[in-house]
């Protein structure tokens, strides 16, 4: 089933993405920045956090899904796989970025992620908290927040000297991967960390050139994808390869700066 030919149900799914957003955006400011949150730990030799608020908003969505779209299939980062019938799969991942959301900077998000037999279909990158939408889909590429609505346009190419970049970790994944990120930083202007998630938005917003990633899972990835392509940009593994199912990810502005990010981490052999 490939819905980028009706646009008539394209339409019909950007709205229920946006349906689920709203709810998820409820659900998550109920405790943002309240005192008695509290986090338990997915692994128990690093703390990777999960919250009450994780668990309720896939919850909250899940449960629209069930209603507005039954037939679809979901993979969710906190409840697992949900086999559909029809074809599509919602991709959620509640919060992206529960350390910046128990820290309570506004740099986490909701991804609500769309896909078909040929990958990503649909985007959402959602900060509830700052009321910042990125949505990509086959012909929508917007931008909505506190300064009102406008179209998501990624950057031109410009020399890798001139280039942003962000990862969220500094370590960025296992030492290889770690010295091959910093090989290309190096050869970049600007270098952050931290901002999960909204680095993505960024990209396809034109306020950045690259985000490099490794370790990354499907709920990660494929909303960005949808996005970042929607707006003009590119995104794909360290060998140029379809990324939506995770691992390492190279999303670029252009063609130009992600052929010149390409060459220098591709060097790095397969996991």
């Amino acid at each position: 089933m490939t819905t980028r030919r009706d646009p008539a149900l394209d339409a019909r799914l950007v709205a229920v993405a946006e349906t689920l957003a709203d709810a998820a955006r409820r659900v998550t400011l109920e405790h943002f920045r309240r005192g008695d949150l509290t986090a338990d730990s997915k692994e128990a030799d690093r703390f990777d956090p999960v919250t009450v608020a994780d668990r309720a908003a896939e919850d909250a969505m899940r449960a629209l899904l069930a209603e507005l779209r039954p037939e679809d299939g979901i993979l969710g980062e906190e409840r697992g796989q949900h086999q559909g019938t029809s074809g599509l799969t919602w991709v959620l991942d509640p919060i992206d970025g529960t350390r910046a959301y128990l820290s309570g900077t506004p740099t986490w998000g909701v991804l609500i992620g769309l896909t078909d037999a040929d990958g990503p279909v649909l985007g959402i990158i959602d900060q509830p908290y700052i009321g910042e939408r990125f949505i990509g889909a086959p012909g929508v590429a917007r931008l909505s927040g506190p300064q009102g609505a406008a179209p998501l346009r990624t950057r031109a190419p410009r020399p890798l000297a001139e280039a942003i970049i962000f990862t969220t970790f500094p370590e960025v994944g296992t030492p290889e991967e770690g010295t091959a990120f910093h090989r290309l930083a190096r050869r970049c202007k600007l270098v952050r960390y931290g901002m999960d998630c909204y680095a993505y938005g960024l990209v396809a917003a034109g306020q950045i050139d690259l985000v490099v990633e490794a370790g990354l899972q499907s709920y990660d990835i494929v909303a960005p994808i949808a996005v970042i392509e929607a707006a003009g940009g590119i995104v794909t593994d360290w060998k140029g390869r379809p990324a939506h199912n995770g691992g390492r990810v190279i999303a670029a502005a252009n063609a130009a700066v992600h052929a010149e990010a390409l060459a220098l981490l591709s060097q790095v052999s397969d996991p």
